[in-house]
């Protein structure tokens, strides 16, 4: 992890709807090549601050930059330097493989001519070279699981944003996927991902717990555990929930 050039800068972060904050003071950097994880419950504010970091909206107050570009000026910079997986894996499944590559690539502008080649490339390293013609519909979900993540960096963007990737899929399958995320930090992609899977945290360089729209914790998962006094990320996660909740209560 090059513990030099940040990525992603956020300073009081805050997005609020009317009277309700959905993001409260968020303040965090995430470097380059690093694998950040970006924990909470749902209704925790996980999903709004992706939105912003992505371009999709702006902040009600705060300064954030990703990629070296401002979220209240330069979302169309922001959108070209990320690439982006959900749950739903973001493939069109009526089209083949090969067609969704193209499809991709027309998208975040890659040259015609290094198109083939680079896509060949990848198929060939998920060992799927012979699938390009088949229908997305027709592949196993891990499959289009994989192929997804090939999709979101195909265009080599900055940092790729993975919202719950896993879910649905068996645990050999994750482990796989999750060497996809390596190899893609190792060249230099930083991977900020969301997830439900605590035991998924351990596998991050640095973690964020969210509750109530609050960054509770910040640190790499052993300091974590050692601060939290916790065996796990998942104690140290229902730690941090329980003592919201408490605090929430009436005396």
């Amino acid at each position: 992890m090059d513990s030099i050039e940040q990525v992603i800068r956020a300073r009081d972060l805050t997005k609020r709807f009317d009277s309700f904050t959905a993001n409260d003071r968020l303040s965090f950097d995430v470097y380059r090549g690093e694998i950040f994880g970006f924990l909470g419950a749902n209704g925790a504010g996980k999903t709004t601050a992706i939105r912003i970091l992505c371009g999709l909206s702006k902040p009600t107050s705060g300064e954030v930059s990703v990629a070296g570009y401002d979220v209240y000026h330069q979302t169309e910079q922001i959108k070209e330097h990320i690439g982006y997986m959900s749950q739903r894996f973001s493939l069109y499944e009526d089209l083949t493989v090969g067609e969704n590559f193209r499809f991709y690539a027309g998208i975040y502008g890659l040259p015609v001519r290094t198109i083939r080649p680079r896509m060949d490339e990848m198929l060939r390293s998920l060992g799927i070279g012979h699938l390009k013609g088949q229908l997305i519909a027709s592949l196993p979900l891990g499959w289009k699981q994989k192929l997804a993540f090939s999709v979101a960096v195909f265009h080599k963007p900055s940092i790729v944003f993975l919202d719950e990737p896993t879910g649905g899929v068996d645990p050999i399958t994750r482990r796989q996927f999750w060497e996809l995320i390596y190899e893609a930090a190792r060249g230099g992609i930083t991977v900020f991902v969301t997830t439900h899977y605590m035991d998924e945290a351990e596998y991050c360089d640095r973690v964020s717990i969210m509750v109530d729209g609050r960054i509770e914790t910040i640190g790499p998962p052993a300091f974590l555990k050692e601060k939290h006094q916790a065996a796990s990320m998942e104690q140290v996660f229902l730690k941090l929930a329980r003592k919201r909740q408490n605090e929430r209560e009436p005396q």
